[in-house]
């Protein structure tokens, strides 16, 4: 099967996920910029939950030019990964609407941390499909900037319960370190 449906449908379910996220963010009821106050915690978890969104999709996209051809797995492993991604507006928006209180913020966390894993996921069966000599596979390698992305959710996780502001440096630290340009599949697609 070639990669184009799974492709077509993922950057329309982000797109759709995306659009539902801004219009979570509500109009004041003011017109001085005091009226704005109070939406600061909901605007700040848009601009983190875009762009996490904003990096799966450009780092699926890059993936994705690996792909020669896909299987179920690839299929089922992408649909999982888009399942964990439609809930970061439900999230984002009960972690802005409550302040960063420390469930929401926790709860954020486990879906971020989700996706994660289901990017992972998704990554290995590709690799697996292609092989351990695949252009995925070689660009990857170790993949060490996904393994402290996980291992960064799961402590800001259960952080959120002792130190809420923490958990919520440590998302913007992913966020952040995601956001320096990864070159390595672009470098092995400029190879081929």
């Amino acid at each position: 099967m070639t990669k184009n449906r799974l492709e077509t449908f993922s950057d329309g379910v982000i797109a759709i996920i995306i659009t539902i996220l801004v219009l979570e963010l509500k109009v004041p009821h003011g017109t001085t910029f005091d009226a704005l106050r109070p939406l600061l915690p909901v605007f700040l978890t848009y601009i983190l939950s875009f762009v996490m969104l904003a990096i799966y999709w450009n780092n699926h996209h890059h993936m994705l030019h690996t792909v020669h051809k896909v299987n179920g797995r690839i299929l089922w492993a992408n649909t999982h990964l888009l399942f964990w991604l439609s809930l970061i507006p439900f999230t984002t928006g009960w972690m802005g609407e409550n302040h960063f209180a420390s469930e929401p913020t926790a709860v954020y966390g486990f879906v971020q941390l989700m996706a994660a894993i289901a990017y992972t996921i998704l990554q290995r069966e590709i690799v697996v499909h292609h092989g351990p000599d695949s252009m995925l596979a070689t660009a990857v390698g170790q993949d060490r900037k996904a393994k402290i992305s996980l291992i960064s959710y799961v402590a800001a996780v259960p952080l959120a319960f002792v130190e809420q502001w923490a958990s919520d440096a440590i998302y913007v630290f992913v966020a952040a370190m995601w956001l320096v340009p990864d070159k390595r599949i672009e470098s092995r697609l400029d190879e081929h």
